[in-house]
């Protein structure tokens, strides 16, 4: 029958143990764990000691007042190296906390993490933090040795470890990795020096990507300095007086929206000396509905593919067939997309070459520039100003967005273009240095692969190209 895979194995062979899951013996798990074993190898509970959170008192009404990163699936998932660069958007708990409940376990610079529930399998390093805190949704594993540290970041990100982590997943109500099955994974050692050359990899791929970061916080200064928004957001509130008449026309009643801080970041908009304009007149909104074909392959970008600082870190690639209701918007390159639902305001992002003709969640609003380059358009809707306006301009109760029409009516400042152009210049800078940094990991992942499949010595030629 075609496409029908049959593996057929000698009991004799197996350590069964408590799995008898057809998927678990699929053939590409068995060449896996037969090249494994062909090569010099530990298990990982033979070069690592296993740490995991237990049961603690709820935490979330600490998160305000905590200073030690509180480390969960989400985390991790897009991010190999745990670094302050991300501190904003950690949870924190305080180390009290920490020190008065047995079962919240740390980690230290170097120690690793492993996602182990909601989306297991992934794996990320302790790259600059002298302590972390893990979460419930992670594992550690500390006292590394025999391999250096990056390096088995690198193998357990590669298409072998990663797909040894997902053969061991477990499903109870939801996909979970438990330590005990974790700790029998097999582990190919490799030389020391190719161990170093691809620890050096991660390393060149933090140096871009930490220049890549302070080039966007230049830029963002550059327009702070511009528009003079440093002051306004710190604005106290108060009480705001309003007659009927306003509530009458905004159809607002909710006192949030009139709070006083946006009547002062309206007024310094309206006061910029290059004009202003709503952002219906300085972009075209993009909001027709796209139909996909059911056997055309499409890149789709949503929600969680959004980085930090506007970056689109990854998409699915998949058949229409297979692809949400949600996915129903084109974008092109050069288009800005940024996204509508409050709590996740902060996903904006430039649309890329790689990405044109791409699909994205109607979760999204897809501008194409007329007046603001796309570069300035980013860094001003993540701007805090003009976050606050878009989080004014949301409403519901279930699911709270952006309303369509108060959205296209909110007022920008026309950026002056000699400003315009310096920010796209930077921007530029940043992106050329992102694209590096990407290639980067995905050569750190390759170099063991290639070592693995082709030898070491052209995994050694690979890393010196």
């Amino acid at each position: 029958m075609e496409g029908l895979e049959v593996s057929i194995i000698s009991k004799e062979s197996l350590d069964l143990g408590d799995r008898i899951d057809a998927e678990y013996f699929q053939r590409y798990n068995l060449l896996i764990e037969q090249r494994l074993k062909e090569l010099p190898h530990k298990t990982l509970g033979e070069i690592a000691t296993f740490v995991a959170s237990a049961f603690y008192p709820a935490a979330t009404q600490l998160y305000a007042v905590g200073d030690t990163p509180f480390i969960r699936c989400v985390d991790c998932i897009d991010y190999p190296l745990i670094t302050k660069e991300q501190d904003e958007s950690f949870e924190k708990i305080p180390k009290d906390f920490i020190r008065d409940n047995s079962g919240v376990n740390i980690l230290n610079k170097n120690d690793i993490i492993i996602t182990k529930v909601g989306s297991p399998c992934y794996a990320s390093i302790v790259y600059e933090h002298d302590v972390v805190a893990l979460s419930r949704t992670v594992m550690g594993l500390k006292n590394i040795t025999e391999v250096n540290p990056l390096y088995l970041l690198a193998f357990l990100r590669s298409k072998y470890g990663f797909q040894e982590l997902y053969r061991e997943r477990e499903q109870t109500i939801q996909f979970q990795l438990t330590l005990e099955r974790v700790r029998k994974i097999s582990i190919y050692i490799a030389n020391p020096l190719l161990q170093d050359a691809i620890a050096d990899v991660y390393h060149r791929y933090y140096a871009n990507m930490r220049s890549a970061v302070q080039l966007y916080k230049q830029v963002e200064q550059v327009l702070l300095d511009e528009l003079c928004f440093n002051q306004i957001m710190e604005t106290e509130v108060t009480y705001s007086h309003n007659k009927f008449s306003e509530f009458v026309n905004s159809g607002r009643l909710d006192a949030e929206y009139y709070q006083p801080k946006y009547d002062a970041i309206i007024d310094k908009i309206s006061q910029y000396p290059y004009g202003h304009d709503k952002i219906g007149n300085l972009y075209i909104l993009r909001d027709k509905n796209f139909l996909p074909n059911d056997n055309t392959r499409y890149k789709y970008i949503e929600l969680s593919d959004i980085g930090v600082n506007g970056e689109i870190s990854g998409c699915t690639y998949d058949y229409g067939s297979n692809l949400p209701s949600r996915a129903r918007r084109i974008v092109h390159t050069g288009d800005i997309i940024i996204s509508s639902i409050e709590g996740s305001l902060q996903s904006c992002a430039i649309i890329t070459e790689e990405y044109d003709g791409a699909l994205c969640s109607t979760g999204f609003y897809v501008l194409s520039p007329r007046i603001i380059n796309s570069e300035t358009s980013l860094v001003l809707f993540k701007s805090s100003a003009i976050q606050a306006l878009l989080k004014r301009a949301c409403t519901g109760t279930i699911l709270t967005a952006m309303n369509k029409d108060e959205f296209m009516a909110i007022n920008l400042p026309v950026i002056n273009k000699d400003i315009q152009n310096k920010i796209a210049d930077i921007i530029r800078q940043s992106t050329i240095l992102r694209s590096e940094s990407k290639r980067l990991l995905n050569l750190a992942k390759t170099a063991v692969e290639i070592a693995i499949e082709q030898g070491e010595n052209t995994a050694m030629k690979l890393l010196t190209i």
